[in-house]
């Protein structure tokens, strides 16, 4: 019980999907991160606007680990929230925003089916990505300002990225405070 109040309301002991790190040259403001092969539970939805569409995916997935899923199994809460951001077209064109939830170790080898019709098993196949993380509540204007500070970092690093989609990346509950962790995420361009 004490187990789960801390994790809703501090996001403590909460499972994160594996990765390794590659190697950190000095001065560089990011992160080069290797993430295995893993299954996540995901929603994708369209809209204008980031914070509504990752609210509205975030309380779909929620009813999922509480048992909306086929096996009726409450499945523990993993971090981070992701969110898959395939932008639109134009400055006023609806972007595509897939949420997911990574789900645990113990579900890994054959995750419980959802039973909302709006949420799939997503098998993420290992894939590299450059990560800048950042503190504080972040909002749509706050993770495009780290993007934006990511990108310019792959640029005068002469990195090889691609453009889109990227992730974005969330931690923590609401109820924490202090000492949060957001992220964003772009994909290494394949060799």
């Amino acid at each position: 019980m004490l187990k789960a109040v801390g994790q809703a309301l501090f996001s403590t002991g909460l499972q994160n999907p594996k990765y390794t790190e590659g190697e950190k040259k000095e001065g560089q403001d990011y992160e080069t991160r290797t993430y295995l092969a893993t299954n996540w539970v995901s929603t994708t939805l369209s809209g204008m606007e980031w914070d509504p569409a990752l609210g509205a995916g975030f309380r779909k997935l929620f009813k999922y680990i509480q048992g909306n899923n086929q096996n009726k199994v409450k499945v523990e809460m993993t971090a981070p929230v992701s969110c898959r951001v395939d932008p639109g077209a134009g400055p006023a064109c609806e972007s595509r925003f897939t949420v997911s939830f990574y789900i645990p170790e113990e579900h890994q080898d054959a995750p419980p089916q959802p039973s909302d019709p709006d949420l799939f098993v997503e098998h993420r196949k290992e894939f590299t990505a450059y990560v800048r993380t950042y503190g504080g509540f972040s909002n749509e204007k706050i993770k495009r300002e780290e993007l934006l500070k990511l990108i310019e970092s792959l640029k005068r690093d002469a990195v090889q990225y691609v453009d889109h989609p990227f992730y974005v990346a969330g931690y923590d509950s609401p109820f924490k405070l202090t000492h949060r962790r957001n992220e964003v995420w772009i994909l290494k361009e394949q060799e």
